[in-house]
């Protein structure tokens, strides 16, 4: 019976000394394991523009073929190829000696014209005046009238031809019909050209402002117009904003406006052909240039945005978010993402406003871990300067070096 009690005794002695043990060594791993510090965001609702990258060409917004209304020989080119010009520069000067001719021919058939009426019309004076008298015959009258009549009509005919052809010599100075830029001449001087010829003397292009065309899905339109009706989104009074992105990945300087959709979608390609306009009052823009445009279409109510680098991915590519509970333990979250949004994803499904996700501080952390959250800056330098640190050939000299000198310290 006594060695009974001993056995109980040294058991429960045991029991105690164990749970002393283990009590000690959790205490150890707390103090070896502090909660990690980790960065969060809080999670909102927000208003997102709905903002579309869509490839385009710049097109100028008038192009003008410049070509020549009279037929002749071209004995000088005035303008300098790539300049600008202005509406009514004289550009190319054709030989205007031909029309001058017309023109002095044109003129002495109009005064031959007014003489022939001026003998008319004191004809048909002195018969007006015997008619009164009753000394002429009314068909002597009647032929008075008449020959005034055709002598007036021959003077309308001459001057009509006296103005055609001043119009011929004035088309021998071929004239800018708009302003812009004059590209190259194709022609030089000594070519003959025709008024009824397919000739094309130079091309001149305005190019301020510009056009930016550019194609979009059709889905992607009739998407954005549903979500429109059921109120998803919602759109300012004023037209859609449009901002280019050249192609080094700049933004050009001034904003645009989106001018039309066309009503016709291309059936081989699917595509709804858009055109904004944009200044260029530099002239940085060029016809044919690529360029991507930025057109926002609206803008998603009620939204929440998580920064890109809180994202993680699991092996079978689902997206997944470290998140901070009420007790400052993490959880694992699985969400569905939508667009980005600058260096942000919007997420659709998984989050909602006023959780914590983790952003930083994902190296000593996993699900049901405790963890000291505070407020991400995503404008903080990192803690470690990478300068500062000793390189990895000094951390190896560094070590080598304090294990030689163990052993004599050891020694002492």
């Amino acid at each position: 019976m006594r060695m009974n009690r001993l056995m109980l005794t040294a058991a429960v002695a045991g029991l105690a000394l164990l749970a002393g043990c283990q009590k000690q060594e959790e205490q150890q791993a707390a103090a070896a394991f502090p909660p990690s510090p980790v960065a969060v965001v809080t999670t909102k609702t927000e208003e997102l523009p709905i903002t579309n990258e869509l490839p385009g060409r710049i097109a100028a917004t008038r192009v003008a073929e410049v070509r020549p209304r009279v037929t002749g020989i071209v004995v000088d080119r005035v303008f300098e190829q790539g300049s600008m010009v202005k509406e009514g520069d004289v550009l190319y000067k054709i030989d205007p000696a031909p029309f001058q001719v017309q023109v002095d021919s044109a003129a002495a058939t109009l005064e031959r014209a007014k003489a022939v009426r001026l003998q008319a019309q004191q004809a048909a004076d002195r018969q007006t005046q015997l008619r009164k008298s009753g000394a002429a015959a009314l068909q002597q009258y009647d032929d008075a009238i008449a020959q005034l009549a055709q002598a007036d009509a021959d003077v309308a005919v001459a001057e009509a031809g006296l103005a055609t052809a001043a119009l011929n010599l004035q088309y021998a100075s071929v004239t800018a019909p708009i302003s812009g830029r004059i590209g190259r001449a194709l022609i030089t001087e000594g070519a003959l050209v025709s008024a009824n010829g397919t000739e094309n003397l130079a091309t001149i292009q305005q190019l301020d402002p510009v056009y930016a065309d550019f194609t979009q899905p059709a889905t992607d339109l009739i998407r954005l117009r549903k979500a429109l009706q059921d109120g998803q989104l919602m759109t300012g009074k004023n037209e859609a904003a449009v901002q280019l992105v050249l192609d080094d990945g700049s933004l050009y300087d001034h904003k645009g406006k989106l001018l039309f959709s066309e009503a016709a979608v291309d059936e081989t390609t699917g595509q709804v052909t858009l055109r904004g306009e944009f200044p260029n009052p530099d002239r940085d823009l060029l016809p044919g240039m690529y360029v991507r445009v930025q057109i926002q279409q609206g803008v998603e109510k009620g939204a929440i945005a998580v920064p890109q680098q809180a994202v993680q991915r699991s092996n079978a590519g689902q997206s997944q978010v470290y998140v901070v509970n009420a007790e400052n333990k993490v959880e694992f979250r699985n969400i569905t993402l939508g667009r980005t949004v600058g260096n942000r994803w919007l997420v659709s499904n998984g989050l909602k406003a006023g959780e914590k996700v983790i952003v930083e501080g994902f190296q000593k952390i996993g699900p049901g871990a405790e963890v000291v959250p505070s407020e991400w800056d995503p404008n903080a330098k990192p803690s470690g300067d990478p300068a500062a640190e000793p390189a990895q050939g000094d951390k190896a000299e560094a070590a080598d070096a304090t294990a030689a000198e163990k052993p004599a310290a050891e020694q002492k």
